[in-house]
């Protein structure tokens, strides 16, 4: 099973205050992208499985944390 990546770890930490679940995130980010994701995509993006810049940059926008540069 694949752990979480640096930027999967911050996306978690960030959720944790104000408590936010990733089923949030996952809504927000389909509202935010007009893409259609899903919870285990997102996870698969935050462990390194998978790649999305568009996902990334729009979990960064309403996370307010930094772009990964990896």
């Amino acid at each position: 099973m694949a752990e979480y990546t640096a930027f999967g770890l911050a996306v978690k930490t960030k959720l944790l205050d104000p408590p936010r679940t990733q089923e949030w995130l996952v809504n927000e980010i389909n509202k935010d992208t007009g893409m259609n994701v899903d919870s285990p995509y997102v996870s698969k993006i935050l462990k390194g499985v998978r790649k999305s810049e568009r996902v990334t940059a729009s979990i960064c926008r309403l996370l307010d944390i930094p772009v990964p540069t990896e």
